[in-house]
C-alpha cells in the first residue's frame, strides 16, 4: 500500500467514525446545543485536523502537509463567512432552536456530496485543461475585490434567495409551525415546511460559497487528497462552529476583508504561477496572518452595530 493510499484509507476511517460519533453523541434529537458544548465540539474537530496533519507530515511529507493545513485554514476561514449566512436564514424562518442541529446536518451532509461531485469536476478539468486554473485566478480576483468593498446593506437576504422564490413558487409551502418535521400532509395533499426551506437554502448556499472556495483550493495544491480532505475537515466542523459563533455574528465585522486578501493573493500566485513558484509554507503563512489580524481588527473596531445574537 502506498503512503497516498494509506492516507485515503485513515482519512475515511477517521470521518466515518467522526460521523458516527457525530450523529450518536453529537446529536441527540431536540437537544438545544449550548455555547460550552459548541466550544467542545469545535476542539474535537480542529483536534481531528491537527492530528490528520501531523499524520500527513509523517506519511505523505511536509509539502504535502503544509499543502493540506493551507487550504484547511482557508476553507475553515470562508466557512466562518457561510456561518453567518446561516444565521440569517435561520432567524427570517424563525426556527426553534430545538430543530438547529438536525436541519444542520442534513445541510452539511449535502454539502459534503455536492462539493465531492465538483472537486471530482475541478479534477478532472484541471488534469484536461491546465490553462482554467488562469480563470480561477481571475475568477478569485475578482471575488476578492467584490468581497473587499460589500457594503452592510448589500449582503444576503433570504427572501431574495434563488432557492427559496423558486420554491415559494412552484412548490406546496407551509408556514405553520413544522414541529421537527420536514413535510405536513393536509387535505390529502404534501406540504413541504420551513425546515425543508432552510434544508435546500443552506445546500444552495454552501454551492455557492464552494465555487469561491474550490478554486482557491486548488490554488494551494492539485493534489485530489489534499483538496478533498481539507474540504471535508472544514465542512464536518460546520454544525459547531454555528452555534459557536451564532452569539458572536457582531465580533467579525472585518473577517470579510481578511478572506478577500487572501482571495486576491491566491488569484494573483494563480495567475503567476507560470513566471515564479511561491513556497506553500508562504501561502500559510499569509493566510494565517490575514485572517488572524482581521480578526483582531475585528476585536477592537466595530462597523456594522448589529444586535447581539440571543444567546442561551
Amino acid at each position: 500500500m502506498t503512503p497516498t493510499q494509506l492516507t485515503y484509507l485513515i482519512f475515511f476511517i477517521v470521518i466515518v467514525v467522526a460521523v458516527i460519533f457525530d450523529l450518536g453523541l453529537f446529536s441527540k434529537k431536540n437537544q438545544k446545543t449550548s455555547i460550552k458544548m459548541a466550544l467542545w465540539q469545535s476542539v474535537f474537530w480542529i483536534g481531528l485536523s491537527f492530528l490528520f496533519f501531523g499524520f500527513m507530515w509523517l506519511e505523505d511529507g511536509s509539502e504535502a502537509a503544509i499543502s493540506f493545513m493551507s487550504a484547511y485554514l482557508m476553507e475553515k476561514s470562508l466557512s466562518m463567512d457561510n456561518i453567518f449566512v446561516f444565521i440569517l436564514i435561520f432567524g427570517f424562518f424563525k426556527i426553534k432552536e430545538e430543530n438547529y442541529a438536525r436541519v444542520l446536518l442534513i445541510g452539511i451532509v449535502l454539502a459534503i456530496i455536492f462539493r465531492a461531485i465538483f472537486i471530482s469536476i475541478g479534477v478532472v478539468l484541471i488534469r484536461q485543461f491546465e490553462w482554467i486554473l488562469y480563470i480561477f485566478g481571475a475568477f478569485l480576483l475578482y471575488t476578492g475585490y467584490k468581497m473587499f468593498t460589500t457594503k452592510s446593506e448589500d449582503e444576503f437576504k433570504p427572501e431574495e434567495n434563488f432557492a427559496y422564490r423558486f420554491m415559494s413558487k412552484h412548490m406546496r409551502i407551509t408556514m405553520e409551525a413544522p414541529k421537527g418535521r420536514f413535510i405536513i400532509c393536509k387535505h390529502n395533499k404534501v406540504y413541504l415546511t420551513t425546515l425543508s426551506l432552510v434544508v435546500v437554502m443552506l445546500a444552495v448556499t454552501d454551492i455557492i460559497f464552494a465555487l469561491d472556495s474550490i478554486p482557491a483550493v486548488f490554488a494551494i495544491s492539485q493534489q485530489p487528497m489534499v483538496v478533498y480532505t481539507s474540504n471535508i475537515f472544514a465542512v464536518l466542523g460546520l454544525r459547531s462552529l454555528f452555534f459557536l459563533l451564532r452569539g458572536a455574528v457582531d465580533k467579525f465585522d472585518y473577517l470579510p476583508q481578511g478572506i478577500a486578501i487572501v482571495l486576491i493573493y491566491i488569484g494573483l500566485k494563480m495567475l503567476a504561477a507560470y513566471f515564479i513558484h511561491i513556497p506553500v509554507y508562504v501561502s500559510l503563512i499569509v493566510i494565517v496572518v490575514c485572517l488572524g489580524g482581521s480578526i483582531l481588527y475585528s476585536r477592537h473596531h466595530q462597523k456594522k452595530g448589529l444586535p447581539e445574537a440571543d444567546v442561551k
